[in-house]
């Protein structure tokens, strides 16, 4: 349930009237080309569709190097098909059963989650639109004077920061109660609700929560009662203990198919990313919200949830209520993915259609290959079964390059860990737009099959597609700079927000480096050079405070580069096993937090008194510059930890 890519489907007016963010300033625009009559479809029946399956599924496994997978189309009330490929356990060859074989669905869960939100709204019990804490038993403080709502859960606009501590784990004895879970760390809170989508497995597993207060009954129990039971989904469970009749039929996870399995992955958010379930009842889960909701909703309900769309960059796709939208071939899809570190899930609905496609995959695969192959599969079958002519504008080319550079920068999801430690991480996860070799706008976040870079096309002011394909990219512009942006696979959930200067890794990651090789340097010349002037009997041309303040700058030096080197040994060991998540490493968190102030505080003074004394004494041009580059370096390394919190209280995370 790591960090997602998905989506879901607008409709043909959408698509024809692609809003444009307001710009100053002319803009031409070429006229869209003739549309051609779309290309046949294909007949949507089981022996085509098997025959099709055929020939992408193994290679793309192959491709991948997965281990298996599952997949199942739905068409009007019925599963049209199901397909198992590959393998559930690769070592005992135990190939993927599509009715009985469990995938861990990762936040493919999310979605029985928010199926049972609007089952409590329809019964009266749950507003949409009242401040939350009308239901809880604990405090959600209100942000910028605005209340959290269930909309905004809902849509994924609570404003909370990303948490990841206690957030998984392979030991049972680490998952809590589900009201134990949602007390126990509050994430603070970034936006004001209901303005930015940042997507929460908090505020999913929240809202899950208010079901059980507002029910009177444990969610598991629920879930199992009021949605798996009436939809026939006999072979699902958000139980962490799998049931005995459940456990053996769990699917392992593998990074490569060629590896080992890794540990069954347990989830202390369980509604927001823990179910275990068959790809035969996801098909069934499917065919209940394509018929108007079926066994779970009243029509009117479903309508609400799925047709209730709040868009951020008007364009794009939007989210409607607990499903996103994927638009693609002028047809609605509501559509819901997950990802887990071995597990890859995403369903699509047709609601239009009444057709449904579930996958999953119990591999990671080779260079993450999971999400491009589900992607694929997606955009191929709606080529196959449900083609249109795509027909779009063209911006002229001078304007097109005028809007590319406005693009270029360094970017932030605003799904992002803002208030942790953790935040370091951006030194290396922020986004950068550039230009191409043709002056449009290079994105390398978005990654094709092929893992080639995507070539975008400029159709509308500040919206571009990828040349020859589906995927969209579009900017909101407020007088006259880019203010955010997004792309078709993931606005609805999460958008991307200009860097500020002061933390942006363009200039802050080579400055790091520069500053640790500075700061190495120094600490490894002073015993080089004091056993040269030992061995050729040479006093040193300083005083005697130039030369303690001199040792004292070398000595921290050295201590800061080990303690940013123990931040990123302790940030390896704390994301590589979920286990490490839960407290088993807070003493060296501690410690580190105590350190790093003392000696990175204790640096920039000796560095500066360093600095004083040299110019003072005036000892040469190079040991001039070079106390100017050890303040410099010590005030960069000060600046990381202020602005990405390794200098901090608590062990939040």
């Amino acid at each position: 349930m790591r960090f997602f890519r998905f989506c879901k489907m607008v409709g043909a007016a959408a698509l024809a009237m692609l809003a444009a963010p307001a710009v100053s300033g002319p803009v031409s625009q070429a006229p869209a080309a003739k549309v051609a009559a779309p290309p046949l479809a294909w007949p949507l029946v089981k022996a085509d569709v098997d025959a099709w399956l055929d020939g992408f599924m193994p290679y793309a496994l192959e491709r991948g190097r997965a281990a298996g997978a599952v997949v199942v189309v739905v068409k009007d009330g019925a599963i049209l098909t199901q397909r198992g490929f590959g393998f559930a356990d690769v070592a005992k060859r135990r190939p993927v059963d599509p009715e009985t074989t469990l995938f861990k669905q990762a936040s493919v869960s999310k979605t029985i989650t928010w199926t049972a939100v609007m089952q409590m709204v329809e019964a009266g019990k749950i507003d949409l639109d009242k401040d939350i804490n009308a239901y809880l038993d604990f405090k959600i403080p209100p942000f910028d004077g605005k209340p959290v709502t269930m909309r905004n859960l809902m849509t994924h606009t609570g404003g909370f920061d990303e948490v990841q501590r206690g957030l998984n784990s392979y030991d049972i004895k680490d998952i809590p109660s589900l009201g134990t879970a949602v007390k126990r760390q509050v994430p603070p809170r970034i936006y004001a609700p209901g303005t930015t989508p940042a997507y929460s497995n908090y505020g999913t597993t929240l809202a899950a929560y208010i079901v059980e207060r507002v029910s009177g009954m444990p969610f598991n129990d629920y879930a199992e009662q009021r949605i798996f039971a009436p939809a026939g989904m006999t072979h699902s469970t958000f139980r962490q203990q799998l049931p005995a009749r459940l456990e053996p039929l769990l699917a392992n996870g593998y990074l490569l198919g060629s590896g080992k399995p890794g540990k069954p992955e347990l989830n202390s958010f369980a509604p927001a990313g823990g179910l275990a379930a068959s790809g035969a009842d996801l098909g069934r889960f499917m065919i209940a919200h394509l018929d108007n909701g079926g066994v779970l909703l009243k029509p009117e309900t479903a309508h609400l949830m799925h047709d209730s769309i709040t868009k951020m960059i008007t364009p794009l796709n939007g989210m409607a209520l607990g499903f996103y939208e994927q638009n693609i071939n002028g047809r609605k899809v509501l559509s819901h993915a997950g990802d887990s570190i071995v597990f890859h899930s995403q369903l699509w609905m047709f609601p239009g259609e009444k057709v449904g496609v579930y996958m999953s995959m119990n591999a990671a695969g080779a260079e993450k290959l999971s999400a491009a192959i589900r992607s694929h599969l997606f955009e191929a079958f709606a080529d196959r079964y449900f083609p249109a002519v795509q027909a779009d504008g063209r911006v002229d080319a001078a304007i097109a390059r005028d809007h590319a550079r406005m693009m270029v920068g360094t970017y932030n999801k605003t799904r992002r860990i803002e208030t942790s430690f953790l935040k370091a991480m951006e030194l290396t996860g922020q986004y950068k737009i550039a230009l191409d070799a043709d002056g449009g706008i290079l994105f390398k976040a978005a990654p094709t099959i092929g893992g080639a870079n995507r070539k975008w096309v400029e159709i509308a002011p500040f919206v571009w597609r990828e040349a020859g394909g589906k995927m969209r990219l579009a900017a909101e512009v407020k007088d006259g700079r880019v203010v955010r942006f997004g792309i078709d696979s993931s606005s609805p959930f999460m958008l991307f927000d200009p860097v500020p200067w002061y933390s942006s890794a363009a200039w802050l990651s080579p400055a790091l480096f520069a500053s640790l090789a500075a700061l190495t340097l120094t600490a490894l010349f002073w015993p080089v050079t004091a056993l040269v002037r030992h061995h050729y009997g040479v006093r040193p041309q300083r005083s005697v405070a130039e030369w303690r303040a001199y040792r004292l700058t070398c000595l921290l030096g050295a201590l800061a580069v080990i303690v940013l080197v123990a931040w990123l040994l302790f940030a390896s060991a704390l994301l590589s096993d979920f286990s490490s998540m839960n407290g088993e490493l807070d003493p060296a968190l501690i410690v580190l937090r105590i350190a790093t102030p003392l000696i990175l505080g204790g640096l920039v003074v000796s560095a500066m008194w360093n600095l004083a004394l040299v110019w003072k004494g005036a000892p040469g041009k190079f040991a001039r510059l070079w106390s100017v580059v050890l303040l410099a370096s010590a005030a960069v390394l000060l600046w990381i930890a202020t602005v990405f919190h390794l200098i901090g209280i608590g062990t939040a995370f």
